[in-house]
C-alpha cells in the first residue's frame, strides 16, 4: 500500500521532462554556465570583501570619485581570481596564458565599463553603496560570460 504523501520524481515530472532537463544539463555550454556562475560568485565574493573594506576605511568613501575607485578595485581584485578557476575549471584551457590573461582582463574592463556606466545611471537614486554596486555587478556577467567563452577561451 503506498503512503498518499510520499510522492516520487517521475510522478510530478513526467519521463519526456526528465529526458529533457537531462539533456540540457549535459549540453557543454550549459555545464560551463553553471561552472562560469560559481566561481563568478566567488569572485563576487570577493569584490564584496575588497569593496566593503575600502568603502569603510577609505575617507570620503561616500564621495562619487572614491565609490568608482572602490568598486573598480573591488571589480578586478574579483576578476583575477575569476581568471584563474576559470582558466583551471571551467574552460580547461591550455592555450597561452599570458594571452588568455591579457584577453580575460580586457573583457573585465570592458565588463568593469559597462558597471561603472550602470552605477553612474544608478548613484542619483541608490547612492554608492551596495544596493548600486550589486546592480552594475549584475549588468556586466552576460557580456563577461558570452565574450570570455567565445573568445578568450574559445579553444
Amino acid at each position: 500500500m503506498k503512503d498518499p504523501e510520499v510522492v516520487t520524481i517521475p510522478e510530478v515530472m513526467p519521463r519526456a521532462r526528465i529526458a529533457f532537463v537531462h539533456r540540457i544539463a549535459h549540453r557543454r555550454g550549459v555545464r560551463q554556465f553553471v561552472k562560469f556562475a560559481i566561481v563568478g560568485f566567488s569572485g563576487l565574493i570577493v569584490n564584496t570583501i575588497v569593496f566593503t573594506i575600502l568603502q569603510h576605511y577609505t575617507p570620503l568613501a561616500l564621495a562619487p570619485a572614491r565609490y568608482n575607485w572602490n568598486y573598480s578595485i573591488g571589480f578586478l581584485s574579483g576578476g583575477v581570481s575569476n581568471y584563474i578557476l576559470n582558466r583551471i575549471w571551467t574552460f580547461r584551457a591550455s592555450g597561452h596564458a599570458m594571452v588568455q590573461g591579457l584577453q580575460f582582463i580586457t573583457v573585465s574592463l570592458i565588463a568593469l565599463g559597462v558597471g561603472l556606466g550602470v552605477s553612474q545611471l544608478l548613484l542619483p537614486y541608490f547612492g554608492p553603496g551596495h544596493r548600486t554596486w550589486f546592480l552594475a555587478n549584475v549588468s556586466a556577467i552576460g557580456i563577461n560570460f558570452l565574450v570570455n567563452k567565445y573568445w578568450t577561451f574559445r579553444e
